[in-house]
């Protein structure tokens, strides 16, 4: 799912003009009014309503934007963002060039004031620039629709995350950063699918390694496999991970309490 996020007084009009656009399910995510003077659902951790016409609303005190892109990723195709400066995502401020966060000003891909159709056009294609945002679902939906779907009687999947610390003793680990080789580092991981496949009783894999900045506790890396059965799967999802880190360039720079350093200068 790629997403888009837009900052500025009209930026939940240009979302419903631009979403139409969009080659693709597109979802449209509004950042509401905080609620006053207390509701149906205080005291409830999630409430949510399907109309007849089957639109949906959500609210409740412990769900992130996070939790709402994950939930939407394996469904749609695009995701526009209103009212979300924080978000990483290719922003584009609308009628406001000093649009801040946290006292910094917004990295932006575009500042308008006004669009017509020639501006839309532009916009459909920042959709397009940033890192789409996979998550595990999506890899798991994405071989359940596999045209060999049918022969498979496992999926198995990997997930590496930011890891704090390796022990009680250790700096703690406050983010990574990850910087690919592009073209390359894609044609490596798409290869390593491809050869895994011809195993026999392995149907599909597929693998997604993320870059920028990750956070401690986010997840980094994920590698699905289709296959006949489990041990199959398994030992496909073993050699495709071990193999991603081996041969696929993807540089890590790590960043703890104390010191940043990459990765590759310390082995």
């Amino acid at each position: 799912m790629q997403l888009l996020s837009l900052v500025g007084p009209a930026a939940d009009s240009l979302a419903e003009r631009l979403a139409p656009r969009l080659d693709g399910r597109v979802a449209t995510v509004e950042r509401l009014p905080n609620r006053e003077g207390g509701t149906d659902t205080d005291g409830v951790d999630g409430a949510f309503g399907l109309a007849d016409d089957g639109a949906w609303v959500g609210a409740g005190d412990d769900r992130s934007l996070t939790d709402l892109l994950d939930a939407l990723a394996p469904e749609y195709d695009y995701a526009l963002l209103s009212g979300f400066p924080e978000a990483r995502a290719p922003t584009v401020v609308v009628g406001d060039q000093s649009t801040k966060v946290r006292g910094e000003v917004v990295e932006t891909v575009e500042t308008v004031d006004d669009i017509d159709a020639d501006g839309l056009e532009t916009l459909t294609r920042h959709a397009d620039d940033g890192e789409p945002y996979i998550t595990l679902d999506t890899l798991v939906e994405q071989v359940k629709q596999s045209p060999r779907a049918e022969r498979a009687g496992a999926i198995a999947t990997f997930t590496g995350r930011v890891r704090a610390k390796d022990g009680d003793d250790d700096s703690r680990t406050t983010h990574l950063a990850f910087e690919k080789y592009a073209g390359v580092a894609e044609d490596r991981m798409a290869t390593i699918s491809e050869e895994l496949t011809t195993r026999e009783g392995v149907e599909e894999v597929v693998m997604h390694h993320r870059t920028g900045v990750i956070e401690d506790g986010e997840d980094i890396v994920f590698v699905v496999v289709l296959a006949g059965h489990r041990t199959e799967s398994f030992r496909a999802v073993e050699d495709g991970i071990n193999r991603l880190k081996d041969e696929v360039p993807i540089f890590k720079k790590e960043t703890t309490v104390d010191e940043e350093f990459w990765v590759h200068d310390r082995q």
